[in-house]
C-alpha cells in the first residue's frame, strides 16, 4: 500500500475539534515505535466507537512522499495558526485494535483515563482505524443497549422483585456506569452480574474500580458491601429461570477479586443449583487461589474466566502486582479447572508491541498445550500507552502484528476459540 493511500491524520484544536490534516497521513505505534500501516490494517470505524483527543501531545503523521514520520505540534489555517493535538478512537465491543496512536507523550505530565486508544484517520468520508472483528455477537451489538427502553426496565424490575441494597446497586450500574451486563439484568436476558467483592490481592495498573495510588479516576466505582446469600441467589435464580441465553457472572469491573469472598460463591451456587438447573453460571477472577478454585467448581460452577496480560511472569507481575499469590498460582488455576472438566477462557488483556512480541506468542502456546485451555478472549486493554509501556519490562522480542498472532494461533492450536464474549454452555458445546 502506497502511503498516499492511506487515510489522512487527524489532529484536534485545544477545544477538542477534530479536523483531518491537508497533507500528511495517519501514523500508528506497535508498543513505543512506529509501525507501518497497509491497507489490511484498515477497517471503517465501527458505529458506535469513540474519538478522544490527547490534551498537550502532538500528533505524528506520514510524509506521503517520503514515508518519513513527522511531528505535527502546530497548524496554520489562513491566518491563524493553533496547536495539533493527537486524537484516538476506542473501539466498539468485539473488535481489536492492532495498533496504537502516534502520538508525542514527552510533554504529557497526566495519565490518561482508561479507554483502549486505537490509531484513527479519516479518508472518502469516513474514519478508518486500525483493527479486527475478532468476535460478532448480536448479544452484545450496541443497538441492542438503547436507554430509553432501560429505565421503564429498571422500574418494572424493581416494583416486580424485592427491593435490596444489591437491586440499588445493579441500578447504578446499569444507569450510571452504562455496564451492558447489568442492563441485560433488567431487560431480562443474555448475561447479568453478580458483584460480591469488596476487595482484592492484586494492585492492577488498570484496575476499572479502583486507583490505589490515586492516579487516574477508575472508571468503574466499587461495591461498598458484601452482598447476603439470599439477595444473590434471588437475583440469579430469576435471571436463569426468565432469561433467554442466560448466564449469571460473578466477578465485574465493579468489584475486586471474587475469590476474596469463594465461601459466598459456593454457597450461593449450591443453593442457585438447588433451586434452578438452568442457565449457565460463570466466574470471572485472577485465579489467585487454585483451592478456592477448586471449591467453587465443585459446588456446581459452569465456566470460568481468568484474566491474563501476558504469558510471561515478569509482563504479568508488572502489570497485577500481585499480593499473596504467584503468576504460577494463576496457571494452576486454569489447568485445574480444564482438568475438573469445566470451560475455560482466559480474558487475555491484549496491546499492540507487546501482547503480539515473538516470545509472547510462544510463552502462549506452551500456556495453551500446559493446560488444555478453550477459549481465549481477546480483549483491548483499557491503559494510557505511555504509561503501560513504562510498566513494562524491557525487550526486543519483535512484534509480528496483532491480526498475524490471531492467524497463528488459529493455524497452530485448532481446538482452540478466540473471541470477545462470554459462552453460553450451548455455544460451548461441541469445544474440546
Amino acid at each position: 500500500m502506497k502511503y498516499k493511500d492511506l487515510p489522512y491524520m487527524l489532529y484536534a484544536d485545544e477545544c477538542g475539534n477534530i479536523y483531518d490534516h491537508p497533507y500528511l497521513r495517519m501514523a500508528g505505534f506497535s508498543g513505543n515505535t512506529i509501525s507501518k500501516i497497509s491497507n489490511k490494517d484498515l477497517i471503517k470505524m465501527p458505529s458506535f466507537s469513540k474519538l478522544f483527543y490527547f490534551p498537550g501531545c502532538a500528533p505524528i503523521g506520514i510524509n506521503p512522499e517520503t514515508g518519513v514520520a513527522e511531528l505535527v505540534k502546530e497548524i496554520k489555517v489562513g491566518r491563524k495558526s493553533h496547536k495539533c493535538l493527537a486524537v484516538a478512537a476506542f473501539l466498539e465491543p468485539g473488535f481489536v485494535r492492532s495498533h496504537l496512536p502516534a502520538v508525542d507523550y514527552s510533554t504529557k505530565d497526566y495519565i490518561l483515563p482508561m479507554w483502549g486508544y486505537t490509531a484513527v484517520g479519516f479518508k472518502g468520508e469516513n474514519y478508518h482505524v486500525t483493527g479486527f472483528r475478532i468476535e460478532y455477537n448480536h448479544k452484545w451489538d450496541p443497538f441492542n443497549y438503547d436507554d430509553r427502553l432501560l429505565i421503564k426496565a429498571i422500574e418494572r424490575y424493581r416494583r416486580e422483585c424485592t427491593d435490596s441494597p444489591f437491586i440499588h446497586h445493579l441500578t447504578d450500574c446499569a444507569a450510571n456506569n452504562h455496564c451492558f451486563a447489568a442492563k441485560n439484568l433488567f431487560l431480562g436476558r443474555w448475561e447479568a452480574p453478580l458483584p460480591i467483592s469488596r476487595s482484592c490481592n492484586a494492585s492492577c495498573l488498570g484496575c476499572l474500580s479502583l486507583q490505589e495510588d490515586d492516579i487516574t479516576r477508575s472508571s468503574h466505582f466499587r461495591i461498598s458491601f458484601t452482598p447476603k446469600l439470599e439477595e444473590i441467589v434471588t437475583v440469579a435464580v430469576n435471571h436463569l429461570e426468565k432469561a433467554e441465553d442466560a448466564i449469571m457472572s460473578f466477578g465485574q469491573g465493579c468489584e475486586g477479586e471474587p475469590l476474596t469472598e469463594y465461601r459466598l460463591i459456593r454457597d450461593s451456587i449450591k443453593e442457585i443449583r438447588r433451586q434452578t438447573k438452568k442457565g449457565t453460571i460463570n466466574l470471572n477472577t485472577n485465579g489467585s487461589w487454585p483451592e478456592r478454585v477448586r471449591e467453587v467448581i465443585e459446588a456446581g460452577l459452569d465456566s470460568i474466566r481468568i484474566s491474563l496480560n501476558s504469558a510471561r511472569k515478569p509482563f504479568y507481575n508488572a502489570y497485577y502486582r500481585p499480593r499473596g499469590y504467584t503468576f504460577e498460582d494463576v496457571l494452576s488455576s486454569i489447568k485445574l479447572s480444564r482438568d475438573m472438566g469445566l470451560y475455560t477462557m482466559i480474558n487475555y488483556l491484549i496491546f499492540p508491541g507487546v501482547s503480539d512480541q515473538e516470545d509472547e506468542i510462544i510463552a502462549l502456546g506452551e500456556l495453551i498445550k500446559n493446560t488444555g485451555l478453550n477459549f481465549i478472549h481477546f480483549k483491548n486493554l483499557n491503559i494510557d500507552p505511555d504509561y503501560y509501556l513504562k510498566s513494562m519490562p524491557l525487550t526486543d522480542s519483535p512484534a509480528k502484528g496483532m491480526k498475524r498472532m490471531a492467524e497463528m494461533l488459529i493455524k497452530d492450536y485448532p481446538d482452540i476459540k478466540l473471541g470477545y464474549f462470554n459462552q453460553t454452555k450451548k455455544e460451548a458445546q461441541g469445544i474440546k
